[in-house]
């Protein structure tokens, strides 16, 4: 019985109960439909993985029209998001670990820390495409896992994957043996994570948490620290210094645009998710009232104009923010 069967039980007993006084007609138990639709989950040992299959071909012609806009033609993009293919070996599928998470001398991909099958199939089951989750057939989904695997060199070109051969490819993984319960966090008797020793003299009054990213990506999810609690050390990026509420300066449109997220779908000349900010200014510039509509579309999202994957909205833009970007778009100087 898998972790969401069991809890639709919970709920059922419990929506069963509020029928009773003093909240008569509260609820509903859930029909056996809804809670097939998300009883979906695959476990390591492939329980709960539905019969399908697909081939490596499938998977690329899957891949070209749905995945390769944010991934790149063979899963190296980091324009939008980290490459999900590369620094493994033949070497690595024989060893069962990855000798490069050891070394630390390539960027890290998707196919380096994979350690179960199972998890690579039900996020893109779930998840993906990110504008469409859950949109892929359950053969398009053994047919994109395939390919993906077939770019690592896992699978050979002709491979068919399917719910009856998924343990024979998992014992293919480069990466399968890098979980692993054999030290400190594990264990109370397993080999520590760390060596440092504790400070016991003329220790610094106040510790300083800072990041872990690099600097060249350190803003590339915001700033970190305005993302936790305000209570304790936070990693992260320490908080920008601003003068008194309402008294900062303006940012330039360029930092609105990187702080925005806008740089993750558009460039400057080409196209990557969304168009280039110069095909914006070309198709708006003689537009009556284009200002005012783009700003309103940056500050609730939609789709339509460019195709149909959507830009999502943009509630924290204050409308000055969103205007400024707008003009900065239209008059070309991006």
């Amino acid at each position: 019985m898998s972790r969401l069967t069991r809890f639709a039980g919970l709920a059922a007993c419990a929506t069963g109960f509020a029928f009773a006084a003093p909240y008569p007609g509260l609820g509903r138990t859930a029909t056996p439909a809804e809670i097939a639709a998300w009883d979906i989950d695959v476990r390591p040992d492939f329980k709960g993985l539905p019969p399908g299959s697909g081939s490596v071909a499938q998977g690329q012609k899957v891949w070209d029209a749905k995945c390769a806009s944010c991934h790149g033609t063979f899963g190296e993009s980091n324009d939008v998001f980290t490459p999900l293919v590369g620094g493994t070996t033949p070497q690595d599928i024989q060893a069962g670990r990855v000798r490069t998470l050891v070394t630390g001398d390539v960027q890290r991909t998707t196919l380096m820390k994979l350690s179960t099958l199972s998890t690579l199939w039900d996020y893109i089951r779930r998840a993906m495409p990110w504008n469409a989750p859950k949109s892929l057939s359950v053969d398009e989904v053994y047919a994109v896992v395939a390919y993906l695997l077939n770019l690592g060199d896992i699978l050979p070109n002709e491979f068919v994957l399917s719910n009856d051969n998924m343990a024979q490819v998992q014992s293919r993984l480069p990466n399968r043996d890098g979980m692993t319960t054999r030290h400190g966090l594990g264990s109370v008797k397993g080999t520590p994570d760390v060596r440092n020793l504790a400070c016991m003299k003329d220790c610094p009054v106040e510790a300083k948490l800072a990041s872990s990213l690099p600097e060249h990506s350190g803003d590339s999810h915001g700033n970190f620290a305005d993302q936790n609690r305000s209570v304790g050390g936070v990693r992260g990026s320490a908080p920008t210094a601003s003068a008194a509420p309402g008294n900062a300066a303006p940012r330039p449109p360029a930092t609105l645009a990187r702080e925005a997220g806008c740089l993750a779908c558009h460039q400057r000349d080409r196209t990557l998710v969304g168009p280039a900010f110069k095909e914006v200014a070309s198709r708006y510039k003689a537009e009556a009232g284009a200002e005012a509509k783009l700003t309103e579309k940056v500050k609730q999202g939609g789709s339509g104009a460019w195709g149909a994957t959507p830009m999502p909205p943009n509630p924290g833009l204050s409308p000055e923010d969103a205007r400024a970007l707008v003009r900065w778009v239209l008059s070309g100087a991006v």
